[in-house]
């Protein structure tokens, strides 16, 4: 059995979440071939052999800048034959799930997403998925011979286990079918730290009471070296732009800590962060519903709260 790894990359780096996803393949006990496609620094595909990849691909054709997910499928389904991986595993995302839907269609494999443990191999194949937007898991047994495995966002550490790899050109053919669709224009979330890639989030709600309030969350984020997000409510008054919108109908997260301010915790807002390791809220009112499903919270003004944490935090740096 052989495993292919589809890394994505972003300005050049590769993401963390495709980082996790070698190490992921590393621990399944195979060899691990990892491939990136486009403009991807040489020195970032070098580094993946740090993380379990033993051999790495780099289809650098132009044309696959801009992530048409045909092209990328077609690319993905060719490094499979020739790799003969029975395996294709790769992180779970907006660009990730629909390339692997498409991946296993064309080879006949099962499909697994939102993956968030190493397989039970005692009888079968059986992968453990995240379902519900994080509120339960389901058990699932991949029959066919390839399987191909979306891995939820920090499912897996990805910790350093070699070293530095030799990078393999790898060359492909493209028809204009697999540029059918094209990418007229696309808007970057920007900021020092991107949500969805994010350990830690600070996220503000009303209760911040304007956009010009935003300053001392943004102090605490950089602090933190986090990522800010907001409610449904606050992106829909303008007061921070839509791509920081965190809940069902935006963006979920699932960082290692997530802190929401001013945030009452309606359900379309949990069931975008109820995936997050720890959950800590401030809020002035002792009755706000997010206070049931926090790990920490603390009852208090934010404007009061939220300077006194910047600065211990500083503090203790």
């Amino acid at each position: 059995m052989s495993i292919l790894v589809f890394v994505e990359s972003a300005e050049g780096q590769i993401k963390k979440t495709s980082l996790e996803a070698v190490a992921y393949a590393h621990a399944l006990g195979s060899p691990v071939t990892a491939i990136a496609l486009g403009a991807v620094d040489q020195g970032a595909l070098e580094a993946l052999g740090k993380y379990g990849a033993q051999k790495v691909l780099h289809a650098s054709d132009a044309r696959l800048n801009e992530g048409v997910i045909q092209a990328y499928t077609s690319v993905l389904v060719k490094a499979m034959q020739d790799e003969n991986a029975d395996i294709l595993v790769l992180a779970n995302s907006s660009l990730g799930t629909p390339v692997a839907a498409r991946v296993a269609i064309k080879t006949g494999a099962s499909l697994a997403t939102n993956v968030t443990d190493l397989p039970e191999t005692s009888s079968g194949f059986v992968v453990k998925r995240s379902i519900y937007t994080g509120k339960a898991f389901a058990k699932v047994e991949l029959k066919n011979q390839k399987k191909v495995i979306a891995l939820k966002k920090n499912a897996a550490e990805a910790k350093e286990v070699g070293s530095n790899v030799t990078v393999t050109p790898y060359a492909v053919t493209l028809s204009d079918a697999d540029f059918a669709v094209k990418i007229l224009s696309s808007e970057k979330a920007t900021g020092e730290v991107l949500l969805p890639e994010a350990n830690i989030v600070v996220s503000g709600g009303r209760g911040m009471k304007g956009a010009e309030h935003w300053g001392i969350l943004e102090e605490l984020a950089k602090t933190l070296h986090a990522a800010t997000g907001c409610s449904k409510p606050v992106s829909d008054m303008g007061w921070r732009p839509h791509h920081e919108h965190v809940g069902q109908t935006g963006v979920k997260v699932a960082p290692q800590l997530y802190i929401a301010v001013g945030i009452s915790g309606a359900i379309q807002h949990l069931a975008g962060v109820n995936s997050s390791k720890y959950i800590v809220v401030i809020n002035k009112d002792a009755d706000a519903p997010f206070f049931k499903a926090a790990d920490y919270g603390i009852v208090g003004d934010a404007f009061d709260v939220v300077p006194k944490l910047t600065e211990a935090l500083k503090a203790a740096k």
